[in-house]
């Protein structure tokens, strides 16, 4: 091991790696710290109300929507974390200390991973309902419990590593250009992991879709090709695209930046966009709280409640929700019968 620099400032780190430390506030900056704390306003307003929705609905006291509550929960924190960045950048970079840009960083990097590994656990889950023919697909609280804590375990070991262990404190040559204090080997293996990640989702919403529509074909056959299972297989698309589109057009950039500079690409000009990309990986808490609640009737309706203040009568609306299939966007209830009885009744 070679001499360790524990007691050096960020200004040094930063030198060594050729990042950029203003000691003034610039245009750019600037534009980002609007932007960011913009971003970061609305996704904390709306994954609160997402959290107030789950909590004051009793409809909503359900396992799958403990997954969703959790997803907002990550996505609360993603904000917080981000909210501290856009507090502690700029000019004020150089004034944190080794232990307080180690926080700033692990504040993201938790909660970004909370966030990621949830959307993989809504997958998950979705697929386990799908494929589990039954009249009443009810999560065991137990699974989903486990599943939560996996996730926030694996998230603070991820945070919490750069700082115990995976910096380059020690190791100069080998620290990152975009995170001056962190080892290159931890950035490539962060953005490989949200591949993976997408690749497991990938997987898992195209077995669900190939699943439904082969069950929608085979029970038209035997309905007249009733309007019902066209529209299914149509809604279910919608939402496959919306949840994996949303994913590769937020998370992708910043990905690959990290990827190039975790590989140590020195002709890639990573740190001219690194900021703008994070911003985008940022806006996908925001997203998540769009495709994956707000897209759902009844969750739009607590919405509506919470936000006027007073109670709306429920039952004009129950009698159209609970039909033989209702379709709400990204949280699309199937039930397909077969032999006279429900063959699912599925949250996608």
């Amino acid at each position: 091991m070679g001499q360790c620099y524990y007691n050096e400032t960020i200004g040094f780190f930063y030198n060594n790696s050729g990042k950029e430390l203003s000691s003034h506030w610039r245009p750019k900056d600037l534009v980002v710290v609007a932007l960011g704390l913009t971003v970061s306003v609305l996704v904390l307003l709306t994954n609160l109300l997402v959290i107030a929705a789950i909590a004051s609905n009793r409809r909503f006291h359900q396992p799958i929507y403990y997954l969703l509550g959790n997803l907002a929960a990550a996505d609360l924190f993603a904000g917080v974390a981000y909210l501290f960045l856009m507090f502690h950048t700029g000019p004020r970079t150089a004034r944190l200390s080794l232990r307080g840009w180690f926080v700033r960083q692990g504040l993201l990097d938790t909660s970004l991973t909370a966030s990621v590994a949830t959307l993989l656990a809504i997958a998950v889950e979705r697929h386990r309902s799908v494929m589990a023919v039954q009249l009443h697909s009810r999560l065991p609280r137990g699974r989903v419990v486990m599943l939560i804590v996996g996730v926030w375990v694996a998230a603070l070991g991820l945070g919490l590593l750069p700082a115990h262990s995976w910096h380059c404190l020690c190791a100069l040559d080998r620290c990152s250009r975009m995170a001056p204090l962190l080892s290159r080997s931890y950035l490539a293996v962060w953005a490989l992991s949200s591949l993976l990640v997408f690749l497991l989702m990938v997987a898992v919403y195209t077995r669900i879709f190939f699943y439904v529509r082969r069950r929608v074909q085979r029970m038209s056959e035997h309905v007249s090709c009733h309007p019902r299972y066209r529209e299914t297989t149509l809604n279910l698309v919608k939402t496959v695209v919306i949840i994996l589109g949303a994913f590769v057009v937020c998370w992708t950039p910043g990905q690959v930046v990290l990827l190039l500079d975790g590989l140590g690409c020195k002709s890639c000009n990573v740190l001219a966009v690194e900021k703008y990309f994070l911003l985008l990986a940022e806006a996908n808490s925001l997203v998540n709280a769009v495709v994956y609640s707000c897209r759902d009737a009844e969750m739009r309706l607590t919405f509506r409640r919470l936000l006027c203040c007073r109670c709306l009568r429920p039952s004009t609306h129950e009698s159209v929700r609970y039909t033989a299939s209702t379709h709400t966007g990204a949280s699309t209830r199937i039930m397909l019968p077969e032999n006279g009885h429900s063959l699912m009744d599925s949250t996608l």
